[in-house]
């Protein structure tokens, strides 16, 4: 009784998700997670923020779409919880920078000199 008792004990121990974790990327970037078992469902609180690609049964991806804070949920077969965290997407060090003049956006490449990012296979000043 004793091992029936610490058996079902472990099995919820394992299925309980952490609540407080978190995982930051950079915008345009990913960050690949192995999961404990197959994926049934996913579900993503802001899609605007972050996606989610399903490589295989236990492999996801997480790609950083905008900035700011998601939930990620992933839940098996049965409905048990196999990844629960709050995704943050911010700003990477890429050296990247927006010019924005009312409905217009350039962007440039600054790392040494700013270039614009559309002619930046071309030459440079």
């Amino acid at each position: 009784m004793r091992r029936l008792f610490l058996c079902a004990l472990a099995g919820l121990l394992v299925a309980t998700p952490s609540a407080s974790l978190a995982l930051s990327i950079n915008l345009n970037q990913s960050a690949k997670v192995r999961l404990g078992a197959p994926a049934r469902n996913v579900v993503v609180a802001n899609p605007a923020v972050a996606d989610v690609s399903l490589l295989g049964p236990q492999d996801l991806v997480i790609i950083g779409k905008g900035y700011g804070s998601a939930d990620v949920v992933v839940t098996d077969a049965h409905g048990r919880t196999l990844f629960d965290q709050t995704i943050t997407v911010r700003a990477g060090d890429s050296g990247e920078v927006a010019l924005i003049r009312g409905r217009e956006t350039q962007s440039f490449a600054c790392a040494p000199h700013c270039v614009p990012l559309d002619s930046r296979a071309g030459s440079r000043p």
